[in-house]
């Protein structure tokens, strides 16, 4: 294969001829300088800190969209499964992933159930945790989401930072907003990330602390232009993720884009693909290739650097992805899950109102944020009960437990936008117990009813019309053909936005972080409404 090979750790740009043979390079012979009629290699794109569960889609599905951008490796932390099903459920990822050309690297989980404040189907101990480190086929330590925890050195959590440690792997980091002598502690446990910083400063400081910063983008959460400078200063520091993208977003593109977006931004060219080639396969250790000779043969062929049009990719010396198309087959997979739960009626979701809670806590989403604010105003009731203001944008949010029967949570919630319906999915991290949105109970009790008869998935409906996109593995994904599953969503979504009025560019995104806990300020739980920055549940009136 002769092409222009860029060489990022010489920083040139040479003709030269790449040898494939046993899935490996066997050789590179240059061959002159640059010869612009010929097209680009490069080292593949890896995703440094991914869901693949948040895609809804299989890692077999998974890859056959990324591959197409040039994505040849994640990092992928699969604590969503395993919150709803355990180590089985890491157990199936990992053996769904390696039936495909792609190189995945799982993580242990290792704050399963993310929170005692909710109720999750499974719990992954500290002697499961290091069992699974044991495993080869185990990468890391996924983040630790439990930064109290480790503040208080938590036995159970030191216990699961101590295996990491005992086995040489990397322990990934996530604390919002932590700051000071607290982050400086945090990162002192080796803790070597952080995907959750949301502005220049937080970065900027963990770095200091021997953290290193992944820029994040992806459906709900974008803290690319926040970031984005710091790959000028701390090129060796900083990685690209996007830690949750739903089916649509990765048709459209992956890490290809954060490339694209920063080089039309000005930024150096081989700063921008060490942090989106190099650093993630040297920090993790993937068994991924870098263009060099005796590497797996893991690559992509570009057009030119200034277009960055994704050509080809290759992995172990396969051509997986050709002008646009995936090359990778379109597998079934086995359809675990853990979904106990009875339809629900309008009655259930129903609020009573007593003389103390005419002032409330609302739950307010920030687009583009996975941290909400708490907002206080003057409850509306009607008939003793109260009710949805759809004049202040404030409609009704609930939790069902999907693993035991129990009342919903029931709490309320603004900068949705709906103006008619509801909405609901059985995505709702990080214990994935179903959660709705709505401006009335009888579309709540509609939507949730959609997903327990489906045992998972995400539902909307109103203006008379009803829809569903069945996610039978664990609640949260399906093996059916991953722009079959992008199409179905496009509808969903833009059924919510033009039809029920939603005002965010991923409402269904939005809508699955508002039960996860771990992230400030005011989130809603099967148990209740839980205050983030103060660690405990709150009460709903003021």
């Amino acid at each position: 294969m002769k092409v222009n090979l860029i060489n990022i750790f010489e920083k040139t740009i040479r003709e030269a001829e790449i040898h494939i043979s046993d899935k490996h390079i066997s050789k590179i012979d240059f061959t002159g300088p640059e010869n612009r009629t010929l097209s680009y290699a490069l080292p593949g794109f890896t995703d440094a800190h991914v869901h693949v569960e948040s895609s809804m889609l299989t890692p077999a599905q998974f890859a056959r969209l990324a591959v197409v951008h040039g994505t040849i490796a994640t990092v992928s932390d699969p604590h969503e499964i395993a919150n709803v099903l355990g180590v089985d459920g890491v157990q199936f990822m990992i053996e769904d992933g390696k039936r495909v050309p792609f190189k995945f690297c799982f993580g242990a989980p290792s704050c399963v159930p993310a929170t005692v404040f909710e109720t999750a189907g499974a719990i992954v101990d500290a002697e499961q945790v290091g069992a699974l480190l044991a495993n080869g086929d185990i990468g890391y330590l996924a983040e630790v989401m439990n930064f109290p925890g480790v503040l208080t050195e938590d036995p159970d959590m030191m216990a699961k930072i101590n295996w990491a440690k005992h086995y040489n792997k990397v322990i990934d980091g996530h604390a919002p907003g932590l700051r000071g002598e607290a982050a400086k502690r945090y990162a002192s446990y080796g803790i070597s990330t952080d995907h959750e910083c949301f502005t220049y400063a937080e970065a900027r400081e963990k770095i200091d602390y021997g953290v290193n910063i992944l820029i994040r983008e992806g459906s709900a959460a974008r803290n690319f232009d926040a970031l984005i400078p710091l790959i000028a200063e701390f090129p060796d520091r900083i990685m690209f993720c996007s830690d949750d993208k739903h089916p649509d977003n990765l048709v459209e593109g992956h890490i290809n884009v954060l490339v694209k977006r920063a080089l039309a931004l000005g930024y150096d060219l081989w700063n921008v693909l060490q942090a989106a080639c190099i650093n993630p396969v040297t920090h993790y250790s993937l068994n991924a290739g870098l263009l060099r000779e005796g590497d797996p043969a893991d690559f992509i062929v570009i057009d030119n650097p200034e277009a960055f049009n994704i050509l080809e990719t290759w992995i172990d010396g396969e051509l997986v992805a050709q002008n646009g198309f995936s090359l990778i087959p379109d597998l079934r997979s086995e359809h675990p899950n853990h979904f106990e739960c009875k339809p629900k009626t309008p009655a259930e979701f129903r609020y009573p109102a007593n003389n103390s809670e005419t002032r409330i806590r609302v739950i307010e989403a920030l687009d583009g944020q996975l941290v909400t604010n708490e907002w206080i105003t003057q409850a509306k009731i009607v008939g003793g009960a109260i009710v949805p203001d759809l004049e202040k944008d404030v409609l009704k949010v609930v939790v069902v437990n999907r693993y035991s029967p129990g009342p919903p949570a029931i709490a309320f919630i603004r900068n949705f936008g709906l103006k008619q319906g509801a909405l609901a999915s059985s995505v709702a991290h990080d214990s994935h117990n179903i959660i709705s949105i709505g401006c009335d109970d009888e579309s709540i009790a509609q939507a949730v009813n959609l997903i327990i008869g489906a045992k998972g998935g995400v539902s909307a409906v109103g203006a008379g019309e009803e829809y569903l996109l069945k996610l039978p593995i664990a609640g949260l994904m399906t093996d059916q053909d991953g722009y079959e599953v992008a199409e179905s969503y496009t509808t969903i979504d833009r059924f919510v936005k033009e039809t029920l009025g939603s005002t965010l560019k991923s409402p269904f995104m939005s809508l699955s972080f508002m039960a996860l806990l771990v992230i400030p300020s005011l989130k809603l739980s099967d148990k209740g409404l839980f205050d983030g920055e103060n660690f405990k549940f709150t009460a709903l009136s003021v």
